[in-house]
């Protein structure tokens, strides 16, 4: 298939030209013109590559690119990154805040469907936009039984501080380094927050205005994005899609 094809829908989908971030999302690196297998990952790194080639991808999408604010030498290991990529004929395409967000395939709202949660609304201004989903329980559900259910939907959360009610009625989730949205939840006054990673200041805020907060790891809670987006481009234009599993266990 034509890669200027691949790239011009997924530019479209994900309003990659339209989402101010850090990160230089898009396509970043072209190869020979073609796509016929795509590998979808978190983080653009050696490991993740060379297991790509491995699985002869031509293109890979990554919702941590190689590039941000600044521009980055290609001197070193970014060196041999790059030189891995080409030699192999591998395209990189990027979407960091877009893949967050967008409303059917981004990490938030894959995670409300996984969890079955259907009564969700935007939440998490970052910069003006926002990147998490809230969500309205249709009955009060114990904390225990939130954890239970993200674990067997998503994956075991790798921290918590059940500072708040034991029934969950509002919560919200936000993918990755995300706890700046936690003086909104306060707000709000939701029961839980689930987030990917805490910080060290977050605990005396959290514990001091009695909310639960839920942290699914950064690199767990932001597999749900590429994942769905590698499930519809496997529909939408026939490609072959694989998952390259890198966990930083953080």
């Amino acid at each position: 298939m034509d890669l200027k094809t691949v790239i011009n829908y997924l530019d479209e989908l994900l309003k990659t030209n339209e989402i101010s971030d850090e990160s230089l999302n898009g396509l970043v690196l072209e190869n020979n013109g073609m796509v016929s297998k795509v590998g979808l990952a978190v983080d653009f790194n050696t490991s993740v590559i060379e297991k790509g080639i491995e699985e002869k991808v031509d293109m890979m999408i990554f919702h941590h690119g190689p590039y941000w604010g600044s521009p980055v030498p290609i001197t070193g290991s970014f060196y041999k990154k790059i030189k891995l990529l080409i030699s192999n004929n591998i395209a990189v395409y990027v979407s960091h805040l877009p893949l967050d967000l967008h409303p059917q395939f981004g990490n938030n709202s894959s995670a409300m469907k996984l969890l079955g949660f259907e009564n969700t609304e935007e939440f998490g201004n970052y910069h003006g936009i926002n990147i998490g989903r809230k969500f309205s329980l249709k009955e009060p559900t114990r904390f225990e039984d939130l954890l239970t259910l993200l674990e067997s939907k998503i994956g075991k959360p790798i921290l918590y501080w059940k500072f708040g009610e034991d029934f969950i009625k509002e919560g919200a989730f936000v993918s990755g380094d995300a706890v700046f949205s936690l003086p909104e939840a306060i707000e709000k006054e939701l029961d839980v927050l689930i987030v990917g990673e805490p910080r060290h200041y977050s605990y005396s805020i959290a514990k001091d205005n009695n909310i639960n907060l839920v942290f699914m790891g950064h690199y767990q809670s932001e597999t749900l994005g590429v994942k769905s987006l590698g499930k519809h481009l496997s529909e939408k234009f026939g490609l072959d899609t694989t998952f390259l599993s890198e966990s930083t266990g953080l």
